[in-house]
């Protein structure tokens, strides 16, 4: 079982404690946030690893109780009702700030963070998880890595006896829900998209979205001369060098981004500038001219040459519902041959974008005694809905 929680300022009054209860197989227990800023979200995730995570920002103070308001060991405990140790403990890691690393590279508010965590150790939770910002660590050129912010970090959370797991963040920060700071993708590469606009995914209005360099050029030398998945391996293969010393000891788990806010989805429904409100179904992004090279080439692979001239024309616009479209409701296109032709594909793109950056981590970690894991979107609007738009936007098929 893990359970995320990320705190939100939408239902925690600044003036309040307030307390959520979560009852999983009979796990019962109360987490109370208080002095929560207004800069975080809360999310929730439950599978077999047995973890829990709260995200905060420095200042927070975090109390947590177990059933009838005893210490935080009880929070651990898991009565469950098929089997196992009823006293097994849940360990709990707490997610950093965003901003934990300056733009210049150095530890945010050192102090601060020693305090924080010496706080932490003294609540009982197991460590702390921070996003590794590629936009931070290799932002001054290729092969350029700064990871001091980070070591200092490292070393502050073995001084107080925690664990820590580390996000591959490859993505932008800024943009989301949530987001608490702007950290763009390193300025080397945004140079590169400002010379090829279709490094970036692209919807069929031309709209381009920065946040994460498309899945179309994966294989490609666009970026000075190396195609983004050595881009991406690289970079790891650097933490590793780095952080060996640390790594299955110290830095128990390595989290791979994989797409925009570090999931394993297209941005489908990019919130800034308003171009997306929720509950819209999003729009498909396969208009970068690698995207429509890839559907072109997979159409007349099947002898089908007039489905690979575009995404489907009928998929509607962002904010929309399903019915409102030809494509998405209830026997639309989506439900034809040139429908799952084209849906199929998509996903598989993304699939195929996922296997190749896990199987490079995988190589890169391999023996180091740490973990690896990823990250997939949950979307759960218009679930109830036949197609399933806005998680066929996204390329979950």
């Amino acid at each position: 079982m893990t359970i995320t929680l990320r705190s939100s300022a939408s239902f925690i009054s600044l003036k309040e404690i307030r307390s959520l209860k979560t009852t999983p197989d009979g796990f019962s227990g109360t987490v109370r946030f208080a002095q929560i800023k207004p800069s975080c979200r809360l999310q929730a995730k439950i599978n077999s690893e047995q973890e829990a995570q709260l995200q905060l920002s420095h200042d927070d103070i975090l109390v947590a109780e177990g059933r009838a308001s005893q210490t935080w060991e009880k929070l651990h405990a898991i009565s469950s009702p098929h089997g196992g140790d009823a006293g097994s403990r849940v360990p709990v890691f707490v997610m950093l700030p965003l901003d934990t690393v300056t733009i210049g590279g150095s530890l945010n508010k050192p102090r601060a963070m020693n305090a924080s965590l010496m706080a932490l150790r003294s609540a009982g939770v197991e460590g702390v998880m921070v996003d590794a910002w590629w936009g931070l660590v290799e932002k001054d050129g290729p092969f350029k890595y700064n990871w001091e912010g980070y070591a200092e970090l490292v070393q502050m959370v073995q001084k107080h006896g925690l664990k820590l797991q580390v996000v591959m963040s490859f993505h932008q920060c800024g943009g989301n829900v949530g987001d608490s700071c702007s950290i763009p993708l390193p300025p080397w590469v945004l140079e590169e998209m400002s010379n090829n606009h279709d490094l970036v995914y692209t919807d069929k209005s031309g709209r381009r979205n920065p946040e994460y360099i498309s899945l179309g050029c994966d294989s490609l030398p666009l970026l000075s001369g190396r195609t983004p998945i050595q881009v991406y391996s690289d970079y790891m293969r650097s933490f590793r060098n780095r952080f060996k010393d640390y790594l299955g000891g110290v830095i128990t788990e390595i989290q791979v981004g994989l797409g925009p806010c570090g999931e394993l989805r297209y941005p489908a429904y990019p919130e800034s500038n308003g171009t997306w409100k929720f509950p819209g179904i999003g729009e498909f992004q396969c208009y970068d001219k690698y995207m429509r090279a890839s559907l072109e080439a997979s159409a007349e692979a099947i002898g089908k040459a007039d489905w690979g001239r575009g995404g489907p024309h009928d998929s509607g616009q962002y904010n929309q519902y399903p019915e409102e479209t030809r494509f998405f409701q209830r026997d639309g296109t989506w439900n034809t041959e040139y429908g799952q032709f084209f849906l199929e594909w998509y996903s598989g793109k993304l699939l195929e974008h996922g296997d190749k950056i896990l199987a490079a981590a995988e190589g890169i970690y391999r023996g180091t005694g740490a973990k690896l894991s990823g990250k997939v979107a949950g979307i759960h609007w218009h679930y109830r809905t036949r197609s399933h738009a806005a998680e066929l936007t996204s390329g979950i098929l």
